[in-house]
C-alpha cells in the first residue's frame, strides 16, 4: 500500500478513525490542534461524532459517557489540558472504561511554551490524578508509530478495559514523514458491561462512588491485580546495538531519535554504544535493563525534562550499573553531537553533565 506524507498529528487522527473511533471530544490547545481539526473534518464522514466541548473538563466527562456506552472514543490535548482532564481520567480508570487519551506534550511548568518537551512523564506513568490507578502509556518516536500505536491503543483499551494514553510531543505532532496505514480491521470486543439499554437483561450501572471501606478496598485490590497482569504481558521496547555495548543509552519519543543518531555517530568512532527505547512507558520495560545491567555496563539517559524518566531507569537497573543523565529543557531538543560529547566523556572516565 502506498505511503502518504502526513503530519504526526494527522496520521494519529487518521489511524484513530481507521481503528474504529466513532466519538471525539476535545478542546483546542497548541501543539495538538491538527488532531481535533482532522477529526472534525473526517470523523462525521464515517458516521462518527465530533464535538468541541466548552472546556477540557467537559471533554473528558463526555469521553466517560461515550466509553460507558461501549463506543470507541478518544480525546486529545497538550500538557495543561491534560491536567484539567486529570479528575475525569481517574474516574474513567476507576470505572474500568476503555478510551484513548492523547497528550502531545508542550514545555512547562505552568503555561510554559508551545515547543516540545517530555515534562509530563510523571503525570502519565504515575497516574496524574487522584487515587490508585494506572494508565497504559505508549510512546511513539516516529510519524509511522503515531499511527501504529494508535491502532494498538484502542485494542489495548478494549482488551484491558482501561484508558490508554499516547504520550507524544510537539515535534512528533508537527513533523511530516511518510506513513503507511495498511488494510487493518478494528478488533471487535464484546462489551456486555456497556450501558446500551436494559432490554431483556438487568441494567448495567457504571459508578465509581463506593463509600463502604471494605468494598472499596476490594475494588482497589481488583484493579491492582489487573495492573499486575498488564505489567506482566504488555511491556514493549526496542533495542539497538546493545549486544556488545559498554554504554547503553535510554530514551523515548523524540529523544530516542536523537539518541539513535548519537549511537550511530559513536559507532563510527569505534565506541561500543547501544540504545534501549521503551515503547510502553507503563508498564515500564524493566526486562532489558535488568538483563543488560550486569555490573560492567553504564547507562546514559537522554531526556527532555528535569529528570523523570531517569528515575524509572535507575529503578530498573537496581544499582547494577552507573546511570548518567543528559537533558535539555524549555523546548530545547538535544542534538546527536551533544549526546556524543556526553558519551565520549563517560567512556573516557569523566562525568556526564
Amino acid at each position: 500500500m502506498a505511503k502518504v506524507l502526513m503530519k504526526g498529528n494527522e496520521a494519529l487522527a487518521e489511524a484513530a478513525i481507521r481503528a474504529g473511533c466513532r466519538a471525539f471530544f476535545g478542546y483546542p490547545i497548541t501543539p495538538q490542534n491538527e488532531i481535533p481539526g482532522y477529526m472534525a473534518q473526517h470523523l462525521p464522514e464515517q458516521g462518527g461524532v465530533y464535538l468541541q466541548a466548552e472546556s477540557e473538563v467537559a471533554a473528558i466527562n463526555m469521553v466517560y459517557g461515550a466509553a460507558g456506552c461501549g463506543v470507541r472514543v478518544m480525546t486529545s490535548s497538550s500538557s495543561p489540558g491534560i491536567s484539567l482532564k486529570a479528575e475525569g481520567i481517574s474516574y474513567i480508570a476507576a470505572a474500568e472504561l476503555p478510551c484513548v487519551i492523547v497528550n502531545v506534550m508542550r514545555c512547562g511548568p505552568g503555561l510554559g511554551g508551545i515547543h516540545p518537551s517530555q515534562g509530563d512523564y510523571f503525570q502519565a506513568v504515575k497516574g496524574g490524578g487522584h487515587g490508585d490507578y494506572r494508565l497504559i502509556v505508549l510512546a511513539p518516536s516516529s510519524v509511522q508509530e503515531m499511527a501504529d500505536l494508535t491502532f494498538s491503543a484502542f485494542d489495548l483499551a478494549d482488551q484491558w478495559r482501561n484508558p490508554v494514553m499516547i504520550l507524544a510531543d510537539g515535534l512528533l505532532g508537527q513533523m511530516m514523514e511518510p506513513v503507511e496505514f495498511g488494510d487493518r480491521e478494528p478488533v471487535r470486543v464484546e462489551k456486555p458491561w456497556a450501558t446500551t439499554g436494559a432490554q431483556g437483561r438487568r441494567p448495567n450501572v457504571i459508578n465509581t462512588l463506593d463509600i463502604v471501606p471494605e468494598s472499596l478496598e476490594r475494588r482497589n485490590r481488583a484493579l491492582a491485580a489487573k495492573y499486575a497482569r498488564i505489567a506482566q504481558t504488555e511491556m514493549r521496547w526496542h533495542e539497538y546495538k546493545t549486544t556488545d555495548a559498554s554504554l547503553i543509552l535510554a530514551a523515548y519519543g523524540t529523544a530516542a531519535r536523537v539518541a539513535r543518531s548519537a549511537v550511530d555517530l559513536a559507532r563510527r568512532e569505534g565506541l561500543r554504544v547501544g540504545l534501549i527505547r521503551p515503547i510502553t512507558l507503563w508498564p515500564f520495560p524493566v526486562q532489558p535493563f535488568r538483563e543488560l545491567a550486569d555490573g560492567s555496563r553504564q547507562f546514559l539517559v537522554v531526556e527532555m525534562s528535569m529528570g523523570q524518566f531517569v528515575e524509572d531507569v535507575r529503578l530498573a537497573v537496581e544499582g547494577r550499573g552507573r546511570v548518567h543523565f543528559y537533558n535539555r529543557l524549555g523546548g530545547m531538543v538535544p542534538t546527536p553531537r551533544e549526546v556524543l560529547a556526553e558519551i565520549t566523556a563517560i567512556l573516557a572516565g569523566g562525568e556526564s553533565r
